[in-house]
């Protein structure tokens, strides 16, 4: 393994993964890797693979796959902290915060993603949905 180099940002990373379930685990440990490798193992670290782990989910559950039958997941660090976008074939609805009652079994995501996240949003074009989150590293 190559140590970080200090004061080096890491290169912007971009996935194209599966629409299947595993694309969960996959984002997960690339992103852990790469945040490894940067240097970022803190309590940071832990939500930003979480909220990675949440907007996949959620865009497996709730969107159709691009039309090669994949969805793209990437990240890169900025100034802010760690920026994670989603990218799917889109849905019918624009991705939102529910209000989950505390026997349901689901509908947490965008709630869990709201409380680690400095902020998220959504970009919705006519044939696909990005969902961003800008995670902070301090």
């Amino acid at each position: 393994m190559v140590a970080p180099v200090v004061g080096v940002e890491p290169a912007p990373e971009v996935l194209r993964l599966p629409f299947t379930p595993a694309a969960v685990s996959d984002a997960r440990a690339a992103l852990r890797a790469w945040l490894r490798d940067a240097g970022i193992e803190s309590d940071y670290a832990y939500d930003a693979r979480l909220v990675v782990s949440e907007l996949v989910g959620n865009a497996i559950r709730h969107a159709q796959p691009l039309p090669d039958d994949t969805l793209t997941v990437a990240w890169e660090l900025d100034r802010h902290g760690i920026h994670i976008a989603v990218t799917d074939g889109g849905g019918t609805d624009r991705p939102q915060r529910v209000r989950a009652e505390p026997t349901s079994t689901s509908g947490r995501g965008m709630a869990i993603v709201e409380s680690l996240a400095l902020r998220w949003w959504t970009d919705k074009g006519r044939t696909r949905t990005t969902v961003h989150a800008l995670v902070p590293t301090s």
